[in-house]
C-alpha cells in the first residue's frame, strides 16, 4: 500500500489529504472511499486509521483535513462550519473521479463521529456517491445544542450563543474575538464536565494515546452560531435507494443520534452495534476497530462491486 500527500480545491480553499492506494497487480478502476475525521480531529488520527485499514482491503481511500483545520487552508483557524464540511466531502469525490486508479462509478463515503453526520448530508446531495457508512455517528449541531447524551440543560447552549454573539461584536469593533476552548486542562475536569464520554475524549485527544499537534484544542466562536441552525440529517431521506450503514458502540452515549438518522433513512439501511464498545473506543481500540473494518469491508465490497 502506498500513501501520498495530495491537495485539492474545495470551493476556493486548499484541502490537505492522504491518498492510500492498495498494492494490487492492476491498480486501475478500483472502488474508492472518502474518509472524514471526527470533530477537532485530523487525518493522522482515526480517519487515517480507517483509511489505511480499508486500503488494505482493496479500496483506494482519501483521508482529508477539513477546511480551516489541520493542514488545510481557510481562515479563521478552528472554524467548524457544517455546510463547508459537507462541501469538503463533495470536493473530495470530485478529486477522486480524476484519479486513474479509481472507478468513478464506485465511490463511497465513510465518516467518523462528526463526519458521520456530514457524510450522510453529503451523500443525500451528491448522486455520485454509491453508498455511505458512518462509524459512531454524531452531529455536532445536536451535540452542542443537546449534549452528547441528549440531556443537556438548554441554558448551556444559550450561554454559548451569547458568547458567540459577543465575539462577533468584538470582531466588528476591531477587538480580539477570542476562541472557545474545547478541552479542559485535566482528565478529572473533563469527566466532571462531560462524564465518561468527556473523559474518554480527553484521553484520546489530549494524551499520547491519540493526540496530534494539529488536532484542534479550540474552535472559532462563530462555529457555534453556524452549528445552531444546521441539521445534517435533513438530507438522509434523499439517500435512498442507496444503502446506509451505521456502526455504533453498544456503550456509546451518542448512539441516539445514529438512531435518529437511521429512522430517517428511506433505502436499505443497517444500524450495527459493537458489543462493549464506547463512542471513542471505535477510534482506535483494535478489538473494536477490527470488527468495524470487517463490517465496512463487507458493506462496501457488496455495494461498490463492479457492474461488469
Amino acid at each position: 500500500m502506498a500513501r501520498s500527500d495530495i491537495r485539492f480545491d474545495s470551493a476556493g480553499i486548499e484541502i490537505a489529504a492522504h491518498l492510500y492506494v492498495p498494492d494490487l497487480p492492476a491498480v486501475r478502476g478500483l472502488p474508492a472511499l472518502v474518509v472524514g475525521h471526527p470533530g477537532t480531529g485530523v487525518k493522522e488520527q482515526a480517519s487515517g486509521t480507517y483509511a489505511r485499514r480499508m486500503a488494505e482491503r482493496g479500496f483506494v481511500t482519501l483521508a482529508f483535513d477539513a477546511a480551516h483545520q489541520g493542514e488545510s487552508g481557510g481562515l479563521p483557524r478552528g472554524l467548524e462550519d457544517p455546510a463547508r464540511r459537507v462541501e469538503d466531502f463533495k470536493a473530495a469525490v470530485s478529486y477522486l473521479v480524476t484519479r486513474r486508479e479509481v472507478d468513478a462509478e464506485r465511490i463511497g463515503l465513510l465518516g467518523i463521529c462528526a463526519s458521520g453526520g456530514y457524510s450522510l448530508a453529503a451523500t443525500g446531495g451528491d448522486s455520485r456517491v454509491r453508498a455511505v457508512a458512518a462509524v459512531c455517528t454524531a452531529d455536532p449541531s445536536r451535540q452542542f445544542r443537546l449534549g452528547a447524551d441528549g440531556g443537556q440543560d438548554p441554558a448551556v447552549f444559550r450561554a454559548l450563543l451569547d458568547a458567540a454573539a459577543r465575539a462577533r461584536t468584538a470582531a466588528a469593533l476591531g477587538e480580539d474575538p477570542g476562541v472557545m476552548t474545547v478541552f479542559p486542562e485535566t482528565a478529572e475536569q473533563a469527566g466532571a464536565l462531560g462524564g465518561e464520554h468527556g473523559a474518554e475524549g480527553f484521553a484520546y485527544y489530549c494524551t499520547s494515546r491519540g493526540g496530534h499537534e494539529r488536532s484542534a484544542k479550540v474552535l472559532a466562536w462563530e462555529s457555534i452560531d453556524r452549528l445552531a441552525g444546521y441539521d445534517p440529517f435533513f438530507a438522509v431521506p434523499l439517500i435512498g435507494p442507496r444503502p446506509v450503514l451505521q456502526i455504533v458502540g453498544e456503550r456509546a452515549v451518542t448512539s441516539w443520534m445514529a438512531v435518529e438518522a437511521h429512522q430517517r433513512a428511506t433505502g436499505p439501511k443497517e444500524l450495527y452495534r459493537i458489543d462493549g464498545a464506547s463512542h471513542v473506543d471505535l477510534y482506535d481500540r483494535k478489538e473494536y476497530v477490527d470488527q468495524a473494518v470487517d463490517k465496512l469491508a463487507g458493506f462496501f465490497g457488496a455495494h461498490l462491486a463492479s457492474a461488469s
